[in-house]
């Protein structure tokens, strides 16, 4: 204990309740860190750290310990430590040692071996070091549930046992336990839950995410494909990934759903045990989220100086508690290997100068009790040193002060060292990974090559400003809340304005989380208990009932779904993207001809403040982007400025009415009576349809309209003609009716496009041309293509 400078021993120190089910009087700390000794080269200590295991640590011990502290921490210590013991004396040194933490390895093997004895395969959660779990001298084996990470995080150590010793037994077991895992995941979502009944196999609790409770189930299996070679932990990570990526990364966020229900969030904080998902993305070779979701954790730790225990969606302080937790600092190190930017050198430099100069006391470095105030707590957990000190290390080493290759080698959850030559060791007992075939033909075998795939140096800074700067402003300076015999009233429903900063803290203060779901809308919920003051909690229980009120007036009946029609040239109509309607404005459904006309995107593209460009918006239909105010305040600015309707487009990123329910947009409570013209909704997969239209054309014409109109009423006129004699006003002819009239009048030149070249071409025509002029011209259009020009509907 570094505050008090003695070891902590159980029993003799006031009980801390679960977090001591670690202690086994196994001299933990010593067996944890070993191999930290040997890849910092400190191969004496590491010796003399290894004669004393040997000599000192028993393992007969009457005491209940967690199955998976246990595993982790001290069977994988034992692991690591022979690992290193061998390495080394393959080199000539420790001649001397023959297998003896091999020998207690497999001993504490032994002793875990009573936990796996139920009905599903899954283990108790804490065994009797000596007794097992039957019996009243085990004072264990009462439990029903476990967390999936202690059940799914067995099988490096245990497979890692068993091809050391040649005894299957182990992994055999490991195995069973995540066959039955794999087999109880929601079969419609592909998620896991986090508790988990050990004899029924029923979920207890069905949140699902990254974090605490699962965080390491995920891990073991990529990494379990990656120790011992067998391409189904690979499928099952596959599919599990696909899920988290679907359902709970919201980046940079990621957010505990319902494994039933999973657009719906579960909490609305994160926990620090999420750290290392950035890291074991880069396993993945999935880059770029990875690098998002590690800036915004920085970010979180530059305010605090740490990471917090848990933080809240706008990355406030939730649990002050940081017990010197190395999962960051593991991300960090595995991002600098996978992309070399220095950046990373800089995050490792600020966890090095904080731990000094924060956490550091004359006795090592003590946990934080509340980052806030920078109090200490008289901790100093074991997997610090085994796993902080390793990937700070290594995240500054050069490759000469490593004395051995750490690519021949997989880190376990607590970064112990196993060699990946145990993927050649004989196993052939172990039973094959039970479950049906999963079709593979989607998943990727081989990492991308990054440097490849963001050959832009500046790729990763690009993606960690707007991270940036999003973290910077989610914590806005907190402002007077509203005390009894105070005149400012609290918020009301109807003034509610999602992007305004002052009303988040209001919400914030009166204890009402704003959330994202993945389907671009957004859901308050209201924790009491999280309110500054009681008259605060009344304020949000009072927003919250007028805001479901006002839900409920909006709630009309079900209208149709709408269409955008682009019918100027070359799509003439055979392209129709599936719009939602607004449940104010103009009914497209009472408009025999919808409404027709040339399509410009507004400025600001969100549209909620008055438009900068309103002379070029009026009499064009506007294009405007979800998001910051209601859709009704966006209808009235584009309104204002002549408009004839708007198209308003999702921001949330690769959504579609192919996967996505009819979004309608609603009302914003008040009367929407002055809105008048006709607005429509495309999600953002058909909203880049349009865009993209709009980039490669000058013009683009779409109709609005509540159903496309027959593509065989769309051209009244076509202009085709390949004759080289052709007098000069059939050119003249061609233009008038390509060309607006009020442009043919207003300048000097015309212009012929020939649409049909892969790339687009003009030829300009001064007025003064003579008849043999025209027709030379026109000679040269039909060189380069036939002149095919399929204009204008009546």
């Amino acid at each position: 204990m570094p505050l008090t400078c003695r070891g902590r021993v159980r029993g003799l120190e006031p009980s801390r309740g679960d977090i001591d089910d670690a202690l086994g009087k196994f001299s933990l700390t010593l067996i944890d860190t070993l191999d930290t000794l040997a890849l910092l080269n400190k191969t004496v200590e590491f010796e003399e750290a290894v004669r004393r295991v040997v000599a000192d640590v028993r393992l007969d011990n009457d005491i209940v310990v967690s199955v998976f502290e246990t595993n982790i921490r001290v069977l994988g210590g034992l692991l690591g430590g022979h690992s290193m013991a061998v390495m080394l004396k393959e080199s000539g040194r420790m001649v001397w040692y023959q297998d003896e933490l091999l020998h207690m390895a497999k001993d504490l093997g032994l002793r875990l071996l009573p936990a796996f004895n139920t009905s599903s395969g899954l283990p108790y959660p804490r065994v009797n070091l000596r007794y097992g779990v039957r019996g009243p001298e085990t004072r264990t084996g009462t439990e029903t549930d476990t967390c999936t990470a202690c059940a799914g995080t067995i099988i490096l150590e245990f497979a890692a046992l068993s091809r050391f010793t040649g005894d299957p037994t182990f992994e055999a077991h490991a195995r069973r336990a995540l066959d039955f895992l794999w087999e109880k995941r929601q079969r419609h979502s592909n998620l896991v839950g986090t508790t988990i009944n050990i004899h029924s196999g029923e979920w207890v609790r069905r949140d699902s995410g990254v974090g605490a409770g699962i965080d390491s189930y995920y891990e073991y299996l990529m990494k379990a494909y990656i120790l011992l070679g067998d391409d189904r932990f690979l499928q099952r990570f596959n599919t599990h990934y696909a899920s988290i990526m679907k359902y709970i990364s919201q980046p940079p966020l990621l957010l505990d759903v319902h494994i039933h229900k999973p657009l719906l969030p579960a909490r609305t904080w994160m926990d620090s045990l999420l750290a290392f998902f950035p890291g074991l993305q880069v396993l993945k070779g999935d880059i770029q989220p990875a690098i998002e979701t590690h800036e915004m954790l920085y970010q979180v730790t530059k305010k605090h100086n740490f990471l917090p225990e848990a933080f809240t969606t706008d990355f406030r302080v939730h649990w002050a508690q940081h017990p010197l937790r190395p999962e960051f600092a593991e991300s960090t190190y595995f991002l600098y290997k996978a992309t070399r930017d220095p950046y990373y050198l800089e995050v490792g430099r600020t966890i090095l100068e904080n731990l000094n100069r924060f956490a550091r006391v004359p006795c090592g470095f003590a946990a934080m009790k509340d980052v806030r105030t920078g109090s200490h707590e008289d901790r100093m957990d074991s997997f610090f040193l085994a796993e902080m000190f390793k990937y700070l290390f290594l995240l500054f080493a050069e490759e000469e002060d490593l004395h051995f290759n750490v690519e021949d080698y997989v880190f376990t959850t607590e970064a112990h060292l196993l060699p990946l030559s145990l993927s050649t060791a004989s196993n052939s007992q172990a039973p094959p990974l039970a479950g049906e075939e999963l079709d593979d033909s989607n998943f990727e075998w081989t990492c991308p090559n990054t440097r490849l795939l963001f050959p832009d140096p500046a790729f990763p800074r690009n993606l960690r400003e707007p991270i940036r700067s999003a973290v910077d402003k989610s914590c806005p300076h907190p402002t007077t809340h509203r005390e009894p015999g105070m005149g400012r009233p609290p918020l009301r429903a109807q003034d509610f304005m999602a992007n305004n900063p002052e009303h988040l803290e209001l919400l914030r203060r009166m204890g009402v989380s704003l959330i994202h779901l993945k389907d671009g809308r957004v859901q308050l919920v209201q924790h009491a208990t999280q309110a500054v003051s009681a008259v605060a909690a009344e304020d949000g229980m009072r927003f919250m009932q007028e805001m479901m009120e006002l839900s409920s007036q909006q709630q009309k009946e079900q209208l149709p779904p709408r269409a955008v029609q682009i019918v100027s040239h070359p799509f003439f109509g055979r392209v129709v993207l599936t719009a939602g309607p607004a449940q104010f404005g103009m009914d497209l459904s009472k408009s025999s001809s919808g409404v027709r006309g040339f399509v410009t995107v507004a400025e600001p593209y969100k549209g909620c403040s008055e438009l900068s460009n309103g002379e070029i918006v009026a009499g064009r239909i506007a294009l405007l982007q979800r998001g910051q105010c209601m859709f009704a305040e966006k209808a009235r600015h584009i309104q204002k400025a002549g408009a004839i309707g708007g198209i308003v487009i999702d921001d949330n990123e690769g959504s579609s009415s192919d996967t996505a329910p009819l979004f309608q947009m609603a009302g914003d409570g008040r009367n929407t009576d002055d809105v008048t013209l006709p607005l429509l909704f495309l999600f953002h997969k058909e909203g880049n349809i349009l865009l993209e239209a709009l980039k490669e054309n000058r013009e683009v014409e779409v109709l609005l309209s509540d159903k496309a109109r027959d593509r065989g009423e769309r051209l009244s006129k076509t202009v085709r003609r390949h004759e080289y004699e052709k007098k000069c006003y059939y050119v003249r002819k061609v233009l008038k009716k390509l060309i607006r009239p009020d442009f043919f009048h207003s300048v000097d030149t015309y212009v012929i496009e020939v649409f049909e070249q892969p790339q687009r071409t003009s030829y300009f025509l001064p007025t003064d041309l003579t008849r043999e002029d025209y027709g030379t011209c026109y000679k040269k259009v039909l060189q380069n293509n036939s002149l095919q020009l399929d204009y204008n509907w009546n």
